[in-house]
């Protein structure tokens, strides 16, 4: 199974952050550690560091996991990959799954798919300056050495 690079990594504690208590993001979800949401996560919850960590491995695992079976058989570079993975985190597999950036990669047109990660800059409706930051950083990763790397397959 292919796997986010340090890369890919970097930019989900760059701009999820590390919050070791419990907080609302921006559309009132309660979230944890570098981005870690669901119904155990609750109001005045604390943690470590180190289960931060423990976290953000297992939900990075089942993003890759998705993300590795919808692009089964799509030779892909490390950072294309990467860079999905660190999109799917933010916006969450389901939608990834019916994303247009996903149907375009399908279907071979790597540049029109590299564009539709500015389509996701937006929360509650609303443009989100730090969304259009983390969507040009994860395109600029889709999109390095593009033409000169190898592809996994």
């Amino acid at each position: 199974m292919r796997e986010i690079n340090i890369a890919g990594l970097s930019l989900i504690k760059q701009f999820e952050g590390l919050r070791l208590q419990a907080y609302q993001d921006v559309v009132g979800i309660w979230t944890i550690g570098y981005g870690h949401t669901g119904p155990e996560v609750k109001q005045g919850q604390t943690i470590t560091q180190d289960q931060a960590e423990a976290l953000l491995k297992k939900d990075i695992a089942g993003t890759q996991a998705s993300l590795d079976s919808l692009c089964k058989g799509k030779g892909l570079t490390t950072n294309q990959f990467s860079a999905m993975v660190v999109l799917a985190f933010n916006i969450g597999v389901g939608a990834f799954r019916r994303s247009t950036l996903l149907k375009k990669l399908l279907a071979g047109d790597e540049k029109g798919a590299a564009d539709e990660f500015m389509r996701w800059n937006k929360a509650g409706g609303a443009e989100v300056k730090g969304l259009t930051r983390r969507r040009s950083a994860e395109r600029d990763l889709f999109l390095v050495g593009l033409s000169t790397l190898p592809r996994e397959t």
